[in-house]
């Protein structure tokens, strides 16, 4: 009996890491380098999707439209269980419709389509006094027409805030990192309003040999006006700030200062920001508790594809804000210590023995629905010099499989979500039952795991010099697929290892 109740424990302790919610505000990060900062050339953004939204993929494909055609504006897609589920969705309004729309990546939020037009997405939420939700966009809804309607990052950045200011932007603050092939832009927006149709926003280019992070709080500082190149916003920034109270009028007027909501302590950056950037460029001694942290930095070393990837795993393991440290046995970090323990269990230890856990919010996080890394690249035909690394589940555990601009189909397993349902063959439950069987013993499975996260890294990565030098449609749907499988192959085998080696409930 003892056993059985010490191995439900565990179960418990693993498992409710993703039912709990998570750490309110802090629900996203992403990660972008400018073509001279990365090894290659490519420009990169990212995005780890934190939270209970769907996990489900589509391929749209590019379109002719008929003069007098209108564009459907919805609401309520994020929480949908496949491409048909309409369950909560709602037509919102219309907007009058390109002449042609190209072809994109359809993740919960947007995030590439076929002229290497990439996207990644944080919510920093603002004040709420802002919000109006009867206005007519979402964030996830500007995406989705950028990519439909742009081939490059600064028309997508002014398309996305004239529309909001046209139309009306009803979602809470939102910070966009716009990519293409050349160049990468931080945008960031507020409504203005309850009761007022329109939008503040602002975006400021990252110089091409830095990199910059957004972590739901708002980066962006002095409104550079006088540098229409590098630096874009609407005329109404001050105004909207003055009129809710949320600056003087008199000192000098910072973006983040006056559209960053309550939560947090009072500065443009958490434990996120620091860490990425101070691990990029060590160099500049960053100091945790300075007051504003630049939105972004010059790389010490020039940054990979890999390290981004290494980057939105990252679990602070081994330094002061290591959650396992004080979780021991002896002089020993207990086996079920993990880096992702949930509110409960940490109340729990310490009400036990106060003072054993105290947990930051770190890069990867267990309720992550989806992420994705997104490399651009101008020295490639736009088919195969976009890639699209796609993760379900924590991304510190599951595989990155490659969806190319000129992919045309997925593999059947994106074709629903499993957040709300078991679906034994999606491609969430294909992986996650693995990485939670994993984190029961973690300390003595992380090395083992690790590794196979590694393997599968390096197996993705080896065939794209052969497809790259002759891509064609068959090619590239052929290796996604070809990668899907065998990284689903592999973790059912390390799920039938972990079932093993923990079921014993010792």
């Amino acid at each position: 009996m003892k056993r059985v109740v010490t191995f439900i424990s565990i179960l418990v302790f693993c498992f409710s890491a993703f039912a709990q919610g998570a750490y309110d505000g802090e629900n996203c990060t992403s990660i972008i380098v400018g073509k001279a900062a990365s090894v290659d050339g490519s420009v990169i953004t990212s995005h780890t999707c934190d939270g209970h939204y769907r996990t489900w993929v589509t391929i749209e494909q590019a379109q002719r439209h008929l003069p007098g055609e209108m564009h459907a504006v919805r609401r309520g897609t994020m929480k949908t269980s496949s491409p048909s589920d309409t369950a909560g969705v709602r037509l919102i309004g219309e907007i009058p419709e390109s002449e042609y729309t190209y072809k994109y990546l359809n993740t919960g939020y947007p995030c590439l389509n076929e002229k290497q037009l990439g996207i990644g997405e944080t919510t920093f939420t603002g004040p709420k006094s802002l919000i109006n939700e009867a206005s007519l966009f979402t964030i996830e809804e500007l995406q989705r027409i950028a990519l439909q309607r742009c081939d490059n990052a600064r028309d997508a950045v002014l398309l996305m805030g004239r529309l909001a200011e046209r139309y009306g932007y009803g979602d809470g603050g939102e910070c966009l990192t716009v990519a293409d092939k050349n160049e990468v832009w931080h945008f960031e927006i507020v409504g203005i309003g309850a009761g007022e149709k329109g939008a503040a926003w602002a975006a400021k280019r990252i110089p091409d040999g830095e990199v910059g992070v957004s972590a739901n709080i708002p980066r962006i500082g002095r409104l550079e006006r006088g540098d229409p190149e590098n630096f874009l916003c609407s005329d109404n920034v001050e105004k909207v700030a003055l009129k809710h109270g949320l600056w003087d009028g008199k000192s000098e007027f910072s973006f983040w200062r006056a559209f960053r909501s309550s939560y947090g302590d009072g500065r443009n950056y958490s434990y996120r920001e620091f860490y990425i950037l101070s691990t990029l460029a060590p160099s500049l001694g960053l100091k945790f508790g300075m007051d504003e942290l630049p939105l972004s930095v010059k790389p010490d070393k020039k940054v990979s594809v890999q390290d981004v990837f290494g980057l939105l795993r990252a679990t602070y393991e081994g330094s002061d804000w290591d959650a396992c440290k004080n979780i021991r046995i002896g002089d020993k970090t207990s086996p079920v210590a993990n880096p992702w323990i949930t509110n409960n269990w940490k109340k729990t230890l310490n009400t036990i023995a106060p003072g054993t856990v105290e947990s930051r919010r770190t890069v990867s996080v267990a309720w992550c629905a989806y992420s994705h890394v997104i490399q651009l690249r101008s020295w490639l035909p736009d088919e195969v010099g976009g890639v699209c690394w796609y993760s379900v589940d924590n991304p510190a555990q599951s595989p990155r499989i490659p969806i190319f601009c000129g992919n045309t189909q997925l593999p059947e397993a994106y074709s629903r979500c499993g957040q709300d349902n078991y679906w034994p063959d999606c491609a969430l439950w294909t992986f996650r039952r693995a990485n939670k069987l994993a984190t029961l013993l973690w300390q003595s499975n992380k090395e083992d795991f690790n590794a196979e996260v590694m393997k599968m890294e390096a197996m993705a990565f080896k065939g794209l010099p052969e497809l790259e030098t002759v891509p064609s449609e068959e090619s590239l749907n052929a290796y996604t697929r070809k990668v899907y499988e065998a990284a689903a192959a592999r973790w059912k085998e390390l799920e039938g290892r972990y079932w093993v080696k923990s079921g014993s409930g010792f």
